[in-house]
């Protein structure tokens, strides 16, 4: 029979057991973009079940790729959210960043009025409107009309600096199509809606993706880590991060709703449109190691165009951060 002597003795030796998690000393800042893997984030936070790995955490979005790069480059970010080819090609280049996981199995969709665009061979002659050039959606299209066979002078490709640009192109009839990641995407097709307006996910780039290079999906964008961060909270901490994050990714895609509620604020989008878009994002947060296969399809496919991509090489072991 288990009396309170015994019942106390073993809660004691099991708190003993347990790994020890480092606490940064310092307040810890998780960096995303204004797109639907910050939900995860947002979430993670909102649980206050980061507690043991920092005195307080928060959540900041990075604007653009430069910004993004800048922050790791510099330290002064130690946790974000980034297309996982730039964590393979920062740690390549020797700057201390690995990676924790994947946050998303691909969110990229080919946005046209209804009925315009049925595959990207049928894109020849219109005018795209693509975000981030020379940065994933970029590459990742790049691929596809390859696969298409279509040439960039096939078609007139009208590069910006952000997704919402490149939507409101879209939306303001300047652009025959757009390439957008989600939430984006939702708010394009939300957006005409309100215009009287009908604009369709045309194309699903992660099946199109699978269909041009046989893998089933595009792990287009995970946490990485900056050696710093990993020293000051120990493997046990990174673990602990992870485990929060693998729970929060189940809590939003269980209930958008209540997740979209959270995350509005923080990433100054309409909660009906963050609510939409989980649907589409594929969100996830999947070990680096667990996720190996699908990422080495990916920096081999683009590596092929141009290794300097991924920082000339596939990164090894110890790049897979969990």
């Amino acid at each position: 029979m288990l009396n309170r002597r015994t019942f106390v003795t073993a809660l004691s030796t099991a708190i003993l057991a347990r790994p020890a998690v480092l606490r940064a000393a310092e307040p810890l800042t998780l960096w995303g973009p204004p797109a639907a893997p910050s939900i995860i984030l947002i979430q993670a936070i909102a649980s206050g079940a980061l507690k043991d790995i920092a005195p307080s955490v928060s959540f900041k979005s990075w604007r653009t790729p430069d910004e993004m790069r800048a922050g790791l480059s510099s330290g002064n970010m130690t946790a974000v959210i980034v297309p996982t080819y730039v964590a393979a090609n920062l740690y390549n280049r020797g700057l201390g960043v690995r990676l924790a996981n994947v946050m998303t199995k691909g969110l990229l969709y080919i946005v046209a009025p209804a009925g315009t665009v049925t595959d990207i061979a049928s894109l020849k002659g219109k005018r795209v409107a693509v975000p981030f050039r020379n940065d994933m959606p970029d590459f990742i299209f790049r691929r596809l009309m390859a696969a298409a066979k279509l040439q960039p002078s096939d078609l007139t490709i009208d590069y910006s600096g952000t997704s919402p640009e490149a939507m409101q192109m879209l939306v303001a009839g300047r652009a025959d199509a757009a390439l957008l990641a989600e939430p984006a995407s939702s708010a394009a097709i939300l957006r005409a809606m309100m215009a009287g307006k009908t604009i369709e996910r045309a194309i699903d780039c992660q099946k199109a993706w699978a269909a041009a290079t046989g893998y089933a999906t595009i792990p287009q964008a995970g946490l990485a880590i900056t050696d710093k961060l990993a020293d000051q909270i120990g493997a046990d901490g990174v673990n602990a991060l992870q485990t929060v994050l693998e729970s929060a990714a189940q809590a939003v895609n269980k209930n958008p709703a209540a997740a979209a509620s959270v995350a509005a604020p923080s990433l100054e989008l309409p909660a009906p449109v963050i609510e939409k878009s989980i649907a589409f994002s594929k969100l996830v947060a999947e070990r680096a190691t667990h996720a190996r296969g699908d990422l080495i399809g990916l920096f081999d496919t683009l590596a092929k165009d141009d290794p300097r991509i991924v920082g000339g090489k596939l990164p090894d072991d110890r790049f897979y951060a969990l």
